[in-house]
């Protein structure tokens, strides 16, 4: 019988891989996680967590404007961006020492080292360029920011990792992208006092999101005095004398700004990771072809997360690793299933969905009920906020189920998690009216919309 130094050896410290790390080595698994940068991968150092703290940072000029209208009295404010980089740097070094504490728990041995492959089952440290053997190896290594190589003048500009750590905040800034990471930080700069413009290639922005919702954000986004130039791309970056950046445009006209940042997508991190040594397929974007149990080509390699391409998400690298405990070392094989997951955009006003939009429902179900309210949520009544907010249910006719709820608002990410709940469950638009409400709550609009706005039969619209 062959003898392994390990039973589960994970390359990448991410929320996928730290949790299948920890949790191996808490069911007295012999387990070794290789991580070569900072523990807690893309969301914790340089993601969702440094990102929803700038989003709060963001939102106090909204804040003191309101309080106006709410007998308060607000003296003149000052932004510190030093301050505001070095909070949130300590705050990630403490939840980066919540992770190593998590494993050391665990019985996990924490190498801080970039590991290879070097066959099915040997991982090389290049660090000391020792060799280690493992039973099972989960590559769970995510993705980096697509550094868009072919546009001219790439290199002067930054993406999302670097957006976290600038030296000062500048005077005007080019985001490039229309996904959530590029609207987000339009968003968390323009609420910091830059002038901010966002170029889209496409016709909206949030092309994958329900209309309702990418229409209304659009136009909130634009009332606030955040450029939006969809149908445009970049073509060159400059450095001008003056150290500023000037930005030609596929129109022919130009930009000038101090900083242009690149939220184009993302790219999963297998270059020179070993991978052909050990007869891992990866498909035509470099992401680890696996199968519906997270299984690579390599019958004993895993791997989990954004390095699969499959849904770019941190709950969702989470789950599948918890699926891979249940498969590899629980002997109970478990798929992922990756329907109807919750997702917020933290916009200003927020975004919170969950199931399907209504054009991916009006393709797959004949005969659709549509609900749908646009109002002004009480918080903006007194503070003269412009912002309206939408709740949107879809539901099948036929079955009665709530196949999507879609929310534009103050919140709108937490009431989406809730949601995920009983859509997940199978939920009707019956049990929803059966739901007392509580108010006075935005959300309570949510069990209080009796009658359909509009239906859709075979993809056409019936008001």
């Amino acid at each position: 019988m062959t003898t392994y130094d390990y039973d589960l050896f994970v390359i990448g410290g991410g929320s996928g891989g730290v949790r299948a790390a920890r949790l191996a080595g808490a069911m007295g698994k012999k387990v070794a996680l290789a991580e070569e940068y900072r523990m807690g991968g893309t969301c914790v150092i340089r993601g969702c967590v440094p990102k929803k703290l700038f989003v709060y940072a963001s939102q106090f000029p909204e804040h003191f404007e309101a309080a106006a209208g709410f007998g308060w009295t607000v003296d003149e404010t000052k932004f510190d961006w030093p301050t505001l980089i070095a909070n949130k740097d300590k705050e990630i070094a403490r939840l980066e020492g919540l992770y190593r504490s998590g494993l050391d728990n665990s019985d996990v041995e924490i190498v801080d080292s970039r590991a290879v492959l070097i066959d099915d089952h040997t991982i090389e440290i290049l660090k000391t360029g020792k060799r280690v053997t493992a039973d099972q190896i989960l590559v769970a290594t995510g993705g980096h920011p697509n550094p868009h190589a072919a546009l001219p003048g790439h290199e002067l500009c930054i993406s999302s990792n670097e957006a976290f750590h600038l030296q000062e905040l500048p005077k005007a800034i080019v985001i490039v992208g229309g996904g959530y990471i590029a609207v987000e930080f339009a968003n968390i700069f323009h609420g910091l006092g830059v002038e901010t413009t966002l170029i889209y290639r496409g016709k909206e922005i949030l092309s994958r999101f329900d209309h309702d919702l990418r229409q209304l954000l659009h136009a909130s986004m634009v009332d606030k005095g955040i450029h939006i130039r969809c149908v445009e791309m970049i073509r060159e970056v400059k450095r001008q004398d003056d150290g500023r950046l000037a930005i030609q445009l596929s129109s022919g006209g130009e930009l000038v700004a101090d900083q242009v940042m690149l939220a184009i997508g993302r790219v999963p991190n297998t270059r020179s990771l070993g991978l052909e040594k050990a007869g891992v397929e990866v498909d035509e974007i470099g992401a680890i072809r696996v199968d519906e149990y997270s299984r690579t080509s390599k019958a004993n390699i895993w791997a989990v997360g954004d390095v699969t391409n499959r849904v770019q998400l941190t709950p969702v690298a989470i789950h599948e690793a918890m699926c891979f405990l249940e498969t590899v070392f629980k002997n109970n094989p478990t798929k992922p299933d990756h329907r109807q997951i919750p997702t917020a955009v933290f916009s200003q006003p927020e975004i919170g969905t969950v199931g399907l939009t209504e054009e991916e429902a009006a393709k797959e179900i004949k005969e659709l009920e549509v609900y749908r309210a646009l109002f002004r949520p009480m918080r903006n009544t007194l503070s003269g906020a412009k912002d309206k907010m939408l709740t949107k249910l879809i539901v099948d006719a036929a079955s009665r189920k709530v196949v999507g709820a879609h929310i534009l608002g103050p919140d709108a990410g937490e009431m989406a998690q809730l949601l995920g709940i009983p859509i997940k469950a199978g939920c009707t638009k019956d049990d929803f009216d059966r739901t007392m409400a509580v108010h006075p709550t935005a959300s309570e609009e949510l069990v209080t919309m009796y009658r359909p706005s509009y239906r859709i039969v075979n993809g056409t619209r019936i008001d």
